[in-house]
């Protein structure tokens, strides 16, 4: 631990809400202090910073130290003893946080000087949200813009807009990822329902999918980060052209269905197992309806007859299957063809 004030002295006179901040690195030297930065140069400062290293071996731990000698809030630095993955880094690091709301951040972004205070202030506005999140402006490696938010990549418009407003962000989230890490913040009191995180699952949209089932999720609808593109990015922001959304859909095959119809097989236990808290109890319902779902694409997939396959694609899309839990007409033409 580095620098430890009065936690509250770090807080606006007005505050009510102690924020953490969630912070995983691995081998991110070349980046990272423009993330650190970033944090430091909020108009709202957390109360503390908590960083996970997942063993890195370049000079991530040595700017992380450095950084927090001169930070104005407490930092604590963990180095895991083994290398655990982003998504169980991630569990732990949300883990030891000890604020009452918890922002997520990658090592190689760059916030926005207003993102903890804007985000912050939607759950002042609404207090019964459990997760609110932003878009974020896509930038290449130097933080030049490359013309496209990452809502506008993800094709997250003004319809679905105005369904996560109007209450039915789970429905949403039963048919796309929605939530970039980056720019989510949710209430640390709903902790025990979201961990531990499932390891075939990315942090993100384990969270927001499982919040959104027990709670309203909130919008901020602007860009509060500039997130980076890069060669060694885990998930990307690219807006794809019709060619590269072609070769995407002729590359992805079996193992992709698979691993997605195992995801929701663990995000329906979950639902079923935290039922009393669900917000509606058709969610239990629908996460059958997905689970069902998942696993017939995954079987149309793993069909060997092209006939075949195509006659189970149409079935599913007479059973409705392509409408409610699938992002758009696109995934149909995938599995009807590739």
């Amino acid at each position: 631990m580095y620098g430890e004030p009065d936690p509250m002295a770090v807080l606006p006179a007005n505050s009510s809400h102690r924020i953490s901040v969630a912070l995983c690195t691995y081998n991110g030297g070349r980046y990272l202090e423009a993330q650190l930065e970033s944090i430091l140069a909020q108009t709202r400062q957390p109360a503390e910073l908590v960083v996970c290293d997942d063993r890195s071996t370049d000079d991530t731990l040595a700017i992380v130290e450095r950084f927090g000698r001169r930070a104005s809030f407490p930092v604590r630095i963990e180095n895991n003893p083994v290398t655990l993955g982003s998504t169980k880094n991630f569990e732990k690091a949300i883990g030891l946080c000890t604020g009452d709301l918890i922002a997520t951040c990658d090592q190689d972004d760059v916030w926005f000087a207003e993102k903890l205070a804007l985000n912050e202030a939607a759950f002042d506005a609404e207090p019964a949200r459990g997760l609110v999140f932003s878009d974020a402006e896509v930038v290449d490696e130097t933080l030049r813009p490359m013309g496209h938010t990452m809502w506008q990549s993800i094709e997250f418009g003004r319809f679905d807009r105005w369904r996560v407003r109007r209450g039915k962000a789970f429905e949403v989230l039963l048919r796309r990822w929605l939530v970039t890490g980056a720019t989510m913040m949710f209430r640390a009191d709903l902790m025990p329902l979201v961990l531990p995180i499932p390891e075939n699952w990315i942090h993100d949209g384990w969270i927001a999918f499982m919040v959104g089932a027990i709670t309203p999720v909130g919008l901020v609808e602007r860009p509060l980060v500039s997130y980076r593109q890069h060669a060694a990015q885990q998930i990307g922001g690219k807006k794809l052209s019709w060619r590269e959304l072609y070769q995407k859909a002729r590359e992805i095959g079996p193992v992709h269905y698979r691993l997605a119809y195992e995801r929701f097989v663990l995000a329906r236990q979950r639902v079923q197992a935290i039922a009393g808290k669900v917000t509606n109890p058709a969610f239990v319902t629908m996460m059958d309806g997905k689970v069902a779902h998942q696993r017939r694409r995954m079987e149309i997939s793993e069909s060997s007859s092209r006939l075949q396959r195509m006659v189970w694609t149409l079935g599913e899309l007479a059973r409705g299957g392509y409408t409610r839990f699938s992002p758009n007409s696109r995934h149909f033409i995938k599995d009807m063809f590739f």
